[in-house]
């Protein structure tokens, strides 16, 4: 199952800003300053490109100005994955004690940015980056998620929404058990899923969502 999910690679930074379960000790004199500043500049460049694509988006841009835009980020997301994964294979995970907290995500944006075979491939050793406190939990939650939508099974902390082909609504893609996501969000450092259904002009209804699971996951198949 293929699926292009803009909207939740674009809003990464609004969903993860919120309360995370994390804590992180940085000590500036331990930091490697020369793979910081190059870790800032694929930061910069991941997320400014998406926010220009974004903002492009809620203009009256001409469609040519947006495939420009986007054309723009898939060449960064190209150039920058070369480059990031050649310093995880080289240094193993770098958490913000190593790097900072914009490079060490810029680590997890260009990963959860990758195709699928990249993402597979780095799963576990973020699942460890958690548990040893190089990274921040939500990161994880976001490519568990974006993993199992891509390999066509449900998402369990609904952080992942695509455009409904039929209706051309944004809808949560099939979550696994929806009466539970917000206990399992929160365990992760996210925000209630009505307060993140917010930043896509969506109201969350979990009674509703169960009704329309069938037809949700219809459509899922379709993407």
């Amino acid at each position: 199952m293929k699926a292009f999910f803009t909207f939740t690679a674009l809003l990464f930074i609004a969903s993860a800003s919120f309360a995370q379960v994390n804590t992180f000790s940085i000590d500036s004199a331990k930091l490697n300053k020369p793979l910081m500043l190059v870790l800032d500049t694929i930061y910069k460049d991941d997320q400014g490109a998406r926010y220009r694509a974004q903002d492009l988006s809620k203009t009256k841009a001409s469609g040519a100005q947006t495939d420009s835009a986007m054309k723009v980020v898939r060449e960064n997301d190209t150039r920058d994955l070369i480059k990031v994964t050649a310093i995880i294979d080289k240094y193993g995970w770098l958490g913000p004690q190593d790097v900072g907290m914009n490079g060490s995500q810029a680590l997890f944006l260009v990963i959860q940015h990758a195709d699928l075979a990249t993402q597979q491939k780095y799963l576990p050793m973020i699942r460890t980056a958690v548990k040893d406190g190089k990274t921040l939990s939500s990161n994880l939650a976001l490519l568990e998620d974006r993993v199992a939508m891509r390999e066509g099974r449900n998402q369990i902390y609904g952080s992942q929404l695509f455009r409904n082909k039929t209706t051309g609504k944004m809808c949560f893609y099939p979550i696994a058990d929806p009466d539970h996501v917000d206990e399992k969000r929160k365990t992760m450092g996210l925000q209630p899923i009505a307060d993140y259904a917010k930043l896509f002009s969506l109201n969350w209804d979990v009674e509703e969502y169960k009704k329309d699971l069938p037809e949700i996951e219809k459509a899922a198949r379709l993407q």
